[in-house]
């Protein structure tokens, strides 16, 4: 496959790894397209619960393939089928039932940068930094900015993208880029555990969760509100909520309809 890897690394955790690492795992188009096409396999698994994206190699991912960049320079019609299936990709990332976890060991640039910030969680390596350095080369990061914006807020966005200097792993810790990071050492372990935690959770409840998080995010607040009000109000009625809540008042583990 592309410089992909996709694995069931436990019965419900699924792992998807870059494996380019020797070019620092750049998202070229067809790599992209794999992505996407493995993004849409894992989510209509119902036997995986989460999915981690990894790569290998002393980086994350440079972002997109500047040779093929190069390759078709005066070739806007590429262009617009590169950039819509990245699009398409981080899209589907936030649109999947499961969450996604971002695994960085190292560089996250530009799209790839825009994708540890798409992911729903993400954890890094002490040495990971993190750059969208498209204005050094005369290319601003404007599909980058749209999620990298949402995770870090206009200023520190702003500050990064007309700059092009980098942004180390205990400050995007501090802006909330990512949620935490580790030594090298420990990374994989890490990942694992958060995701064995949030495997363990009851299915539905998350699945509802992750939805209404992102839908809620681009309402006004008493349109949230309401929203979020009628998906509370469902969510009540599932089974899971009802034997949580019964088995909370028991003083007993809860026995998920998983």
């Amino acid at each position: 496959m592309e410089f992909i890897e996709t694995k069931k690394i436990t019965n419900d955790i699924a792992k998807i790894t870059l494996t380019n690492g020797k070019k620092y795992n750049p998202l070229s188009l067809n790599v992209l397209k794999v992505l996407n096409s493995q993004f849409n396999d894992l989510s209509n698994d119902p036997n995986v619960k989460v999915i981690i994206i990894s790569s290998n190699g002393p980086g994350f991912s440079a972002g997109h393939d500047l040779q093929e960049l190069k390759q078709n320079k005066n070739n806007k019609e590429f262009f617009i089928k590169l950039f819509n299936e990245c699009s398409d990709l981080m899209l589907k990332i936030m649109n999947i039932p499961q969450p996604v976890i971002a695994e960085i060991p190292g560089v996250a640039a530009a799209a790839g940068c825009q994708l540890v910030a798409t992911c729903d969680l993400a954890i890094a390596s002490n040495e990971a930094v993190f750059i969208t350095p498209g204005v050094n080369i005369g290319l601003f990061c404007s599909t980058p900015m749209v999620a990298v914006s949402r995770s870090l807020g206009r200023k520190k966005t702003m500050e990064m993208l007309l700059t092009g200097e980098s942004m180390d792993a205990n400050d995007a810790v501090s802006f909330g880029l990512i949620n935490k990071n580790v030594p090298l050492n420990e990374l994989e372990k890490t990942v694992l555990d958060i995701a064995k935690l949030i495997a363990s959770k009851p299915t539905s409840t998350v699945r509802i969760g992750k939805e209404a998080f992102y839908k809620q995010a681009e309402l006004p607040i008493e349109k949230a509100y309401k929203y979020t009000s009628e998906v509370m109000a469902q969510n009540m009625l599932q089974k899971d909520a009802k034997e949580g809540i019964e088995a909370f008042l028991d003083k007993r583990e809860p026995k998920w309809d998983n």
